[in-house]
């Protein structure tokens, strides 16, 4: 009876610990997001007075914004450990990051771990589903400029029509550096028995941790982002003047990111709001390549990214027997880098949110008031 008792009580906890976490987000939610967009409408003279600026202000709150998603996990106790390449030195170049896809939490964890990278976070693009865009943060990634994508072969043709069209009005008009993509086009659970019949058609790798990407998106964004060498491979030249008044050399490297969850339980943004699972610490393991080394026409690009998803099967294959990543070339141990937030900014951010909110509301019901 003790022990029905204990249990009903730790039950009992964790409903109303998630119920309070519930109230907490959508409160933030509901005082942060429309913020964002007011400020962003009351500073239109400025985006047509001083573009770079307007850019800059609307970086910033974004990556507050992305700061408070992150920081709902982290009080809940999951935490982010990184191995592999440090991207540090090369956040304020032009990349492409090309990540496994298993959940919704994914990109949770994307928002987390890229905070301490330098300006990454504030001058990114997403390619998401467009399913997301009728979520309560779409309409702050609309306002962003990221590119939602629509899925199947119906609208895949004129999908990456479209992605090349909003490349070259947004990304450089934008001042973007790092352009983010899930090349699986999916969720690994509902791709992988559709991935794993393609591949044994086709004579490919079984795979069972990821599964096959596609290569239309990437296509796109290599030939639009990066000039073409004559030896195959993509790159641009220095010195390229881009809309901002700024110098872009375009994409200058591919960063391979794979996302490894304790016993391969892949997290939801259900458990990141709610934080009903233990404490738990997602595993990110990162690889740098020149841009140079990456072809650009279709069949060796295909070869090129069907060897990095086949490297990220070896790499997670060894995660869930080890515990670990494998070290990289030239190292006999693997080391790992503890990711963490500064718990004073998230008190900043969240109080300037709940700030904003209360003037916004304030100064809307006064017109109001005046108007009617």
């Amino acid at each position: 009876m003790a022990q029905l008792l204990d249990g009903a009580g730790k039950l009992g906890l964790v409903l109303l610990t998630s119920v309070l976490r519930f109230v907490f987000m959508f409160l933030n939610n509901c005082a942060a997001i429309p913020s964002y967009c007011l400020y962003l409408i009351a500073l239109q003279p400025l985006r047509i007075w001083d573009s770079p600026t307007f850019w800059y202000i609307e970086g910033l709150m974004f990556k507050w914004l992305l700061a408070m998603v992150s920081s709902w996990g982290w009080i809940a106790g999951y935490t982010v450990t990184e191995w592999g390449d440090d991207v540090k030195p090369i956040s304020e170049e032009e990349a492409m990051v090309i990540v496994n896809h298993q959940a919704t939490g994914d990109v949770c964890t994307l928002m987390m771990c890229l905070q301490d990278k330098g300006t990454v976070v504030r001058k990114m693009m997403w390619l998401m589903d467009h399913v997301f865009k009728y979520t309560n943060f779409g309409l702050v990634s609309l306002m962003h400029g990221d590119f939602f994508i629509r899925q199947g072969k119906a609208h895949r043709d004129k999908q990456l029509v479209y992605l090349k069209d909003h490349l070259d009005k947004y990304y450089h008009s934008r001042d973007r550096k790092w352009i983010v993509l899930f090349p699986e086009g999916g969720f690994l659970r509902k791709r992988r028995e559709t991935s794993q019949l393609f591949a044994k058609k086709h004579s490919l790798p079984h795979l069972t941790h990821v599964t096959l990407p596609r290569l239309g998106a990437t296509h796109v964004i290599l030939k639009t982002l990066s000039g073409q060498q004559e030896n195959g491979s993509v790159g641009c030249e220095a010195g390229t003047p881009n809309q901002m008044g700024n110098k872009s050399r375009g994409l200058q490297w591919v960063v391979d990111v794979t996302i490894a969850y304790p016993k391969a339980r892949p997290m939801d943004i259900q458990t990141w709001i709610f934080g009903y699972r233990p404490a738990s610490v997602t595993h990110v393991h990162y690889r740098v390549y020149p841009i140079k080394e990456v072809p650009v026409e279709a069949e060796p690009l295909t070869d090129w990214l069907y060897q990095r998803f086949v490297e990220k099967e070896e790499l997670l294959t060894h995660f869930y027997n080890t515990g670990v990543f494998p070290p990289l070339k030239g190292f006999k141990e693997a080391a790992s880098r503890e990711m963490t937030l500064d718990p004073v900014w998230l008190c900043i951010i969240q109080i300037f949110a709940f700030a904003s909110g209360y003037m916004w509301y304030s100064v809307l019901q006064y017109l109001y008031c005046c108007l009617f």
